[in-house]
């Protein structure tokens, strides 16, 4: 359950959207459900709770960033001001409404799937809230929690299909990238939180140390992903598909030592995303029939 900015997939979903659809970032939420989904398809395991698991996934993603925005539309106004909040076409109050009722229903629907998945999405809900109000300007501390629910989701997922182990071992991978994602994009938004107190790891060390820590865990999840095929979870077609996005992470990890400017933060940013979707692929790819 996933708190992430903008992103060209929101843009596209979003244009000349109904606020209220757009405020949840669909793109985002999407992308969530896609965890669940990817459980599914490894496991070749889709049923009724699949189906619930996706719409609790959505409904809580979506809420966590309507509550996100709700605590940061200030920063919003200087980093982000076409979001629905900072533009003027849903007030706080409402969003904080909206926010919380999302958060109900997704809860429901993840205790009627069972107690555990229950339990987890009412921990997602309640960390998502803490994470906006109190944690998102504390160094590092913000950086952790939001890509510690991002590897939860797949955790989720595999708890749905009985393949809780194989959800932690991926859950490890996306904490490393999507931790590396938010310190580049903190580096992206130095000069919003600067102005709102913020204390993020580019603002207390630096954007240069920011940029260095960002490429080793690019670079560490890199290297040990392999390992999900030593294992035995993927066979060879996983190794195989790997290049691709191995190479972008690289690129990734050096580009944003050489520039660590906000422009090309957004830039590497967009590709470390990119590389994870393709990551996805490799994932689902990896539990197919070998290719060779």
């Amino acid at each position: 359950m996933k708190i992430i900015h903008n992103s060209s997939l929101n843009n596209f979903l979003c244009d000349e959207m109904n606020p209220y659809i757009e405020i949840l970032r669909p793109g985002n939420a999407i992308m969530a459900i896609i965890s669940v989904l990817l459980l599914a398809f490894i496991e070749k395991d889709f049923n009724i709770s699949i189906c619930l698991a996706s719409i609790a996934v959505f409904l809580a993603t979506g809420a966590g960033n309507v509550i996100n925005d709700y605590y940061d539309y200030k920063i919003d106004k200087i980093n982000r001001p076409e979001r629905p909040i900072p533009s003027g076409r849903i007030s706080p109050k409402t969003a904080k409404i909206y926010a919380f009722s999302l958060f109900t229903f997704s809860t429901i629907i993840g205790f009627i799937i069972g107690l555990l998945s229950g339990t987890i999405v009412l921990f997602s809900s309640i960390l998502m809230i803490v994470y906006s109000k109190f944690l998102k300007s504390k160094c590092l501390v913000g950086n952790i929690a939001v890509s510690f629910l991002t590897g939860l989701c797949f955790v989720f997922g595999g708890i749905v299909v009985n393949q809780a182990l194989l959800g932690v071992y991926i859950m490890f991978f996306a904490f490393l990238m999507n931790f590396a994602r938010e310190i580049i994009k903190d580096i992206e938004d130095v000069e919003g939180d600067e102005i709102e107190g913020a204390k993020t790891f580019p603002i207390v060390y630096g954007k240069k140390s920011a940029a260095i820590l960002s490429s080793i865990l690019i670079i560490l999840s890199t290297i040990l992903s392999p390992i999900l095929y030593i294992l035995g979870f993927f066979n060879i077609n996983f190794i195989i598909m790997l290049t691709m996005p191995f190479i972008i992470f690289i690129y990734s990890a050096v580009s944003i030592i050489k520039d660590y400017s906000t422009e090309n933060s957004k830039k590497v940013s967009k590709y470390i995303k990119m590389a994870m979707l393709l990551v996805f692929i490799t994932f689902a790819l990896g539990s197919l029939p070998p290719l060779i």
